[in-house]
């Protein structure tokens, strides 16, 4: 069976590993990025340039590296994808954390237009926070 040109869609940003060329050709300008609260930077965000200056633009800093791998998709049908996987981040100081998501996209028009976010932030505010790493 052909994959849904919906998870074909979001598949392409996972892939991308965030390429700013992709999220930008893939991402509606007026993105809401709903991120849960208690994950460092959680809350709401909108429009593209809000989830890439505001949301990213503060996470990031605070890690050497982090990135997320999708690991399953499913499509409703009715213009939402559902993506589970873990989120993958190293600390300044070198700590570790894996953490599980869940991200509920809605499309629109052929584009990512809503990210609705759950993860394990606990896991994350303990790596930077100078907990054990996991």
């Amino acid at each position: 069976m052909p994959e849904s040109p919906d998870i074909a869609l979001a598949r392409r940003l996972y892939e991308s590993h965030a390429d700013p060329a992709v999220l930008e050709e893939i991402m509606a300008t007026d993105l809401e990025w709903d991120i849960t609260p208690g994950f460092p930077s959680g809350g709401v965000y909108h429009g593209f340039d809000s989830m890439v200056n505001d949301f990213f633009g503060s996470l990031l800093p605070r890690f050497e590296s982090f990135g997320a791998q999708a690991e399953q998709y499913y499509a409703d049908g009715d213009g939402h994808v559902f993506v589970f996987g873990h989120y993958h981040g190293v600390t300044k100081d070198g700590k570790t954390a894996d953490a599980r998501f869940i991200h509920l996209w809605t499309v629109r028009d052929g584009k990512l237009a809503r990210l609705q976010q759950a993860a394990d932030s606990h896991v994350l505010h303990e790596a930077l926070n100078g907990a054990g790493a996991r």
